[in-house]
Formats: C-alpha cells, sequence, structure tokens
C-alpha cells in the first residue's frame, strides 16, 4: 500500500497541532518530522518535546528524520518522545549497525536515510536489518527544493535490488514531491511519500493530501 508522509516541516510553525490534525482528517498516513542539528544540515528545527506533544494529538505514527551528527545519542529522546519511526543518515553514522539495532530494541521501525550522491550499494551490509529505505530526493537542509531527476535511476535500481534479494523493504522519498511526479515515481518503486510544500504552501493543504492519496490508492489497487 503506498503512504502519504504530511511533513511538517513546510507548514506555519505556529499551527502545528492545527496542521497535523488537518492531515489526519485528510487521509495523510504518517506525520514526518524532520530533525535537523545545525551541523549535520545548516538548518536547526524541532526537539524531542514536540514529537512528545504531536504524540498526544494525533494518532498518527510519527515518522520521526535524524539530519543530525551523532545520531546515536539523540535516538533514545525520540524513543522517549514517543517517535514511532527513526531514521538516520547512512552518512553521519560511525557504527551503523549499532544504531540500527538500537532503533530496533527500542520497538520502532528503523530507517536509513541515503543522500542524494549517495550510492545505494552502501546499504549492502545493512539491508536486511532496516524497516525502511529513505531516498533523499533533494539535498537535506531545507523544504521546498525542486527534485533531483537522477534519482529517478537510483529509486528504481534499489526497488530492482530489493525485489532480487526477496524482500520487503519500503522506499520513502523525501524532497521536491508533488502530484505531478507521483505517478512515475509510483512506477519507479517508492512506495511512501514525504510531501512538504506540495501539501502546505496550496491555498487548500487538505484538498492537496486528498488528491495525493486518491493517486496513491488508484495504484495500490491496481
Amino acid at each position: 500500500m503506498i503512504k502519504i508522509a504530511a511533513s511538517i516541516l513546510s507548514a506555519d510553525f505556529t499551527k502545528i497541532e492545527e496542521a497535523v490534525k488537518m492531515a489526519e482528517e485528510a487521509g495523510a498516513d504518517l506525520i514526518h518530522i524532520d530533525i535537523m542539528d545545525g551541523h549535520f544540515v545548516p538548518s536547526l528545527t524541532f526537539g524531542p518535546q514536540l514529537v512528545a506533544s504531536l504524540k498526544k494529538k494525533t494518532s498518527l505514527p510519527l515518522d520521526v528524520h535524524l539530519m543530525v551528527e551523532n545520531p546515536r545519542s539523540f535516538i533514545p529522546l525520540f524513543h522517549e518522545a514517543g517517535a514511532d519511526w527513526i531514521s538516520i543518515h547512512l552518512e553521519a553514522s560511525a557504527h551503523l549497525h549499532k544504531d540500527i539495532t538500537l532503533i530496533k530494541e527500542f520497538n520502532r521501525k528503523a530507517g536509513l536515510a541515503l543522500n542524494p550522491a549517495t550510492p545505494i550499494h552502501l546499504l549492502n551490509e545493512i539491508i536486511k536489518e532496516l524497516d525502511y529505505v529513505l531516498i533523499m530526493t533533494v539535498n537535506p537542509g531545507w523544504g521546498g527544493q525542486e527534485f533531483i531527476e537522477s534519482c529517478h535511476a537510483k529509486i528504481s535500481h534499489l526497488k530492482n535490488w530489493i525485489r532480487g534479494q526477496k524482500l520487503d523493504i519500503p522506499i520513502e522519498v523525501d524532497g521536491g514531491v508533488k502530484l505531478e511526479n507521483m505517478e512515475d515515481l509510483i512506477n519507479d518503486g517508492v512506495d511512501i511519500f514525504v510531501a512538504g510544500s506540495a501539501i502546505f504552501s496550496e491555498k487548500k493543504p487538505i484538498d492537496a493530501i486528498i488528491k495525493m492519496k486518491q493517486l496513491a490508492e488508484k495504484y495500490s489497487s491496481s
């Protein structure tokens, strides 16, 4: 089943609770929360307090994407705050197996994120330990960027590799996702779409989610 993860990075920060409630009402499957530390990426965003607050406001799983240096020090904080999914960056972890194992020991879904220029063959020794792979289709650090077209081939190669190993590991994409490129990305093999500005920059964000969900459901049932 193809899922839509509404990214609150592009929401009005003074109305995040309302944005999350709207996403849930519209049929979003996940709430995506980008955690940026000002080191691994230049921006600073949210902390575990926001995750803990949102956990009380929605029944949707909280998909926490750690764009941080030394992710091992952050994982327990976001586990305690109520994150349901936790992804870390391959580029940021010195002990990748240990960090992924820690997420799984907390009984959370463990994901690994790759920047656009990071080759997928680096997943070889860890792929079977993952619950999902997050492919960045823009350079991380801020929202509203244009999709990097070369990522289409990267996603297709990853999907074929996963299928070739007879694994059931969904591919999540983050960056430049919009209704107009979703169909091509579905054909590439994407299972989970992170959408931020494509939702929250619209005059009627609820309609944007509904349209994305309709397209996702069309392909999920085909």
